[in-house]
């Protein structure tokens, strides 16, 4: 009988830190906390309904925590997306350009808005957990 090994899992991340904010965006950062990734929760994109279009962030702008860097319009009404970090924008999701519905098919996953370069960590700390967030969502 063979010996049956042990399955490793590469995409497991140790670092792996999701915080929200309570105007539904959330931010994804990396291991180090020196990069996070932003969008729009899923609570937020079932209350928008439809996407229909997304104003992106400039790249290499500069932003305070709680400045607006776009926005995503729907069937339904417009809504500013609101940075939860300082920083400096890094990248955005081009794709929302042509394919904005990609936020309602995943607002947490493939539709996310930007990449920052985080410029004050401990701002993090102030925001909400899955669970603060839920509880948040449910009042």
């Amino acid at each position: 009988m063979a010996a049956i090994g042990r399955r490793q899992l590469s995409a497991y991340r140790i670092g792996y830190e999701k915080k929200y904010t309570k105007d539904h965006e959330w931010i994804e950062l990396s291991d180090d906390r020196t990069q996070g990734t932003i969008g729009i929760t899923h609570y937020a994109a079932s209350a928008l309904g439809d996407v229909v279009y997304v104003e992106l962030p400039t790249l290499d702008l500069e932003v305070s925590a709680g400045d607006s860097i776009g926005a995503v319009e729907s069937v339904k009404s417009a809504s500013d997306i609101m940075t939860p970090v300082s920083g400096k924008i890094l990248a955005t999701n081009e794709k929302l350009e042509e394919k904005p519905g990609t936020i309602n098919k995943g607002p947490e996953g493939e539709g996310w808005i930007a990449r920052i370069q985080v410029g004050d960590a401990k701002e993090v700390d102030g925001l909400m957990g899955i669970e603060e967030y839920r509880k948040h969502t449910e009042e």
